[in-house]
């Protein structure tokens, strides 16, 4: 159930940073609840949820294909949760050194 609530985590520059203040970004089904989304969270990554604000997002329109038909993508929803104080998900955390050439 779990996982039919929670896409995919949002891995963005803005989502990064805000990861660091303790708000992590998911995209979730478009009929789930704040409490819902919640609950899936503390059971996937074994935390403790705070808040969540969520936000829906309308489906950009582009044209695509040979004649330049209008294609819609699908609307969808964003989460965004806050943890307890000193826990993290390490699906946000920066790994790894990067070098300079």
């Amino acid at each position: 159930m779990t996982h039919t609530i929670i896409q995919r985590p949002l891995i963005t520059e803005k989502s990064m940073t805000l990861a660091q203040r303790g708000w992590y970004t998911f995209a979730v089904t478009k009929t789930a609840r704040k409490e819902m989304i919640a609950k899936a969270i503390s059971r996937l990554y074994n935390v403790q949820v705070r808040d969540v604000r969520t936000i829906k997002k309308v489906g950009k329109v582009h044209r695509a294909g040979k004649k330049m038909i209008r294609v819609q993508k699908p609307d969808w929803k964003k989460a965004m949760v806050k943890l307890a104080k000193g826990q993290r998900i390490p699906v946000f955390e920066v790994t790894g050194a990067t070098e300079k050439a």
